[in-house]
């Protein structure tokens, strides 16, 4: 019996380590395609995640010109006017459509004489910035603005910040109110800084053209102080009739009667 079994087992361990060699080749190649299969997922769910911000930026660069077109024509400002036989004026500057629209240029101007020759202080050459935003809902309107001026001609500038608002009170009736700030410099003048502030409301009467307003202002370190009441009527799509009165609780109050008739070509 036991050289039987010594037999026995001499022949089945060969078996054995063929089956363990054959274990062990399988076990790896499974672990080699394992390891693969997940160096592939981890590619392509790379490959994926790249598309996918790939196709969220085309949507977005897509939606952008449909949100907020923009055009060539729109940034470029360039508005040559001919005043006079002889005198012209031309403003050139740049715009730039943001939430705070933003343009700067120049307003250029001569004029001569008969002979070709440039008039005496005729020239112009006036330096501009403006910030404007506007809001818009359908019961109301809001601007604000501020603008910078400078004459590089006679040494002058102002700087203004104003803020304007319109609104519908009732069905026959709206509503408008405007504040100004305005702070200029002046190198020629005494005084070469002043400073004056204004503001006015107006009543609308839509159905009927009318219109009523009050304004005051007051200027320079002294507190110059005025004030206007002024009533408005169209008569006719381009025709209107006016009146106001200035300072109309002083002894020096004055009064101004206007017609106005506009006609467009």
């Amino acid at each position: 019996m036991p050289l039987a079994a010594a037999k026995q087992k001499s022949k089945t361990e060969p078996g054995l380590r063929v089956c363990t060699v054959l274990h062990c080749v399988r076990r790896e190649r499974s672990t080699s395609a394992l390891r693969l299969s997940v160096r592939d997922w981890r590619a392509s769910s790379k490959r994926c995640d790249i598309m996918t911000k790939i196709k969220i930026a085309c949507f977005v660069f897509a939606l952008l010109p449909l949100a907020n077109p923009v055009f060539a024509d729109d940034l470029v400002i360039w508005s040559p006017v001919k005043v006079s036989t002889r005198s012209y004026k031309t403003t050139v500057g740049f715009r730039l459509p943001m939430e705070w629209e933003t343009s700067a240029g120049a307003d250029l101007a001569l004029a001569s004489n008969k002979s070709g020759a440039p008039l005496p202080d005729s020239g112009q050459a006036m330096l501009w910035g403006k910030l404007q935003k506007v809001s818009v809902t359908p019961a109301s309107r809001a601007q604000q603005d501020v603008t910078l001026q400078v004459d590089t001609l006679r040494g002058s500038g102002a700087l203004m910040l104003s803020r304007s608002r319109s609104w519908i009170l009732s069905d026959s009736l709206d509503m408008q109110t405007t504040r100004a700030v305005s702070l200029g410099y002046n190198a020629v003048d005494a005084r070469q800084a002043t400073v004056s502030a204004s503001q006015a409301v107006k009543l609308i009467y839509p159905w009927t053209g009318t219109s009523i307003s009050a304004g005051s202002s007051i200027g320079n370190v002294n507190g110059d102080f005025s004030s206007t009441v002024a009533v408005s009527q169209n008569i006719l799509p381009n025709l209107g009739l006016s009146a106001s009165v200035s300072d109309p609780l002083s002894t020096g109050r004055t009064g101004n009667v206007n017609l106005n008739y506009q006609l467009r070509w």
